[in-house]
């Protein structure tokens, strides 16, 4: 395992991310030597928690956590039992665990012929948002067919997911955990002074939010950059948006803030 660790690491370039697999016994691997010799080799290399330590990053598995991960918090790969150790709010950067869920469009991680529970596209969009909110990274699988094909059923949903990403990926990339957390109807995210509302249910009055400290100077549709009208006062802020959604899955308004 040393010998083949040190093959990519040395006569391939840069290497962003070792990926470790398997949830049981991990501490026999002694992952600590492993961990060292990858960042001795190539310091900036991410390193994932599946070698019996938490390394760079964890990997909860078919699941969302319902709050920002912290360090305290030992997550434990396909256990969702730890949800009920998470705490609501924003943590310090100094708490903020670095975290990615590892998710499968049906329900089986390689090629099932017989697996047709798929996740629809709504969801899948919904869980991108959910874990970008929350300040992590989205893995979702996909299992190729025996001649390397990827389904119809998969290609379906990941064009889904790439025509929203072409209107919305702003909101996304380059983002962290928003300001706002467990509301009910909307997520945050944010990067910088610009904060994202990505809105669920989308509302027929204007949409109320709380909690938002920092003044807004702007409020926009991302799916076509169309200005909203606002109001801001000490106890919320009210966004009056059209009739109906820009989106049929998840609509994205972007406020500046000051």
């Amino acid at each position: 395992m040393r010998l083949q660790l040190t093959e990519p690491l040395t006569r391939y370039g840069d290497v962003r991310i070792i990926w470790f697999d398997g949830l049981n016994h991990q501490e026999k691997y002694d992952g600590q030597r492993f961990l060292d010799l990858i960042h001795r080799l190539q310091s900036a290399t991410l390193v994932n928690d599946r070698i019996g330590l938490i390394a760079d990053y964890v990997t909860p598995e078919q699941f969302i956590p319902k709050a920002i991960p912290t360090k305290d918090v030992r997550m434990r790969g396909a256990d969702a039992s730890i949800q009920k150790e998470f705490r609501q709010g924003i943590p310090s950067v100094a708490d903020f665990q670095l975290w990615e869920t590892c998710m499968t469009i049906n329900e089986t991680w390689a090629y099932n012929a017989h697996d047709h529970n798929y996740k629809s596209a709504r969801d899948l969009i919904r869980g991108l948002v959910e874990v970008t909110s929350r300040g992590g990274n989205f893995l979702l699988n996909v299992g190729p067919q025996p001649d390397g094909m990827i389904q119809p059923e998969f290609q379906e949903r990941l064009g889904d997911i790439g025509n929203w990403i072409t209107v919305n990926g702003e909101s996304i990339y380059g983002t962290t955990f928003g300001p706002l957390q467990g509301e009910q109807g909307y997520r945050t995210t944010a990067r910088g002074s610009d904060v994202f509302l990505h809105v669920f249910d989308w509302p027929s009055t204007p949409l109320k939010i709380t909690g938002l400290k920092p003044k807004v100077l702007s409020a926009r549709l991302l799916a076509n950059n169309q200005p909203l009208s606002f109001k801001q006062t000490d106890a919320d802020l009210q966004i009056t948006l059209p009739q109906n959604a820009p989106d049929k899955y998840v609509s994205v308004v972007a406020l500046r803030t000051f």
